[in-house]
């Protein structure tokens, strides 16, 4: 508990600094768990995101 005692300061409330770093915590865990699924439907449409990308740079004329 000496961490915690020093890091919510002099005259800290190491229940507010508990709760407040549990929160923050948690809110990662939630962005986490979401990053995780975006990229699961990212790699699951990874062929079709492909197919559509090769079909627009189809259109593109080079000098």
């Amino acid at each position: 508990m000496r961490a915690v005692d020093e890091q919510s300061g002099p005259g800290g409330n190491r229940s507010e600094f508990i709760e407040s770093a549990l929160r923050s915590y948690l809110g990662q865990m939630v962005h986490l768990r979401q990053n995780a699924r975006d990229l699961d439907i990212i790699n699951q449409e990874a062929d079709h995101l492909n197919e559509e990308a090769d079909d627009v740079l189809s259109y593109q004329v080079l000098p």
